[in-house]
């Protein structure tokens, strides 16, 4: 199983058996991940839709396992066993001009604690790290005040209106190295 680690995190790279269990029902989500889900999941934009996206990519790219979604599970503790608090991932493998498109949703009662900072900064460093990627892309609305932030936070600049209308396009390049 591809997991990253953060300081309060494991981010869980979606299988074919994850997306599968989650389309069924939170329980089976549950079972695979070792993790409570949340009675209101899935959060935010991160919906059926999506989650039927990701399946079919990755069944038909069983090696892309790792651009498409991850799971965000708060590790346990002495006062709780892990929960899944959002998740976030890759519009897939990076393009062929090196960008990556990122995304990802935080449930209601987990927002505003940082996580949705500490996941996406996670992306962009795997993101980044990987040759021949040189730019990790995100849209939101610009009335979603919170992602903003988050984007900012992690580096993002405004690049300008976004695809849809209302929405804006925020970048983050890889920084040059030493042989560059």
């Amino acid at each position: 199983m591809l997991t990253i680690r953060t300081d309060r995190l494991d981010l869980v790279a979606a299988t074919l058996d994850h997306l599968d269990a989650e389309l069924q029902s939170p329980a089976g989500l549950a079972g695979l991940l070792g993790a409570c889900v949340p009675a209101d999941w899935p959060p935010g934009e991160y919906d059926r839709q999506a989650i039927e996206f990701f399946r079919a990519r990755l069944a038909g790219d069983r090696g892309s396992a790792g651009w498409y979604s991850w799971y965000a599970v708060l590790r346990s503790s002495e006062c709780h066993g892990g929960t899944v608090v959002g998740a976030g991932g890759y519009f897939g493998p990076p393009a062929a001009d090196g960008t990556v498109e990122i995304g990802y949703s935080v449930v209601p009662e987990f927002q505003c604690r940082g996580f949705a900072t500490e996941l996406v900064r996670a992306l962009v460093r795997r993101a980044i790290s990987t040759p021949g990627v040189t730019c990790v892309i995100a849209h939101t609305h610009r009335d979603n005040i919170a992602s903003v932030k988050v984007l900012e936070r992690c580096g993002f600049s405004l690049a300008g209106p976004g695809r849809e209308p209302g929405s804006l396009q925020y970048v983050h390049l890889r920084p040059p190295t030493s042989n560059e």
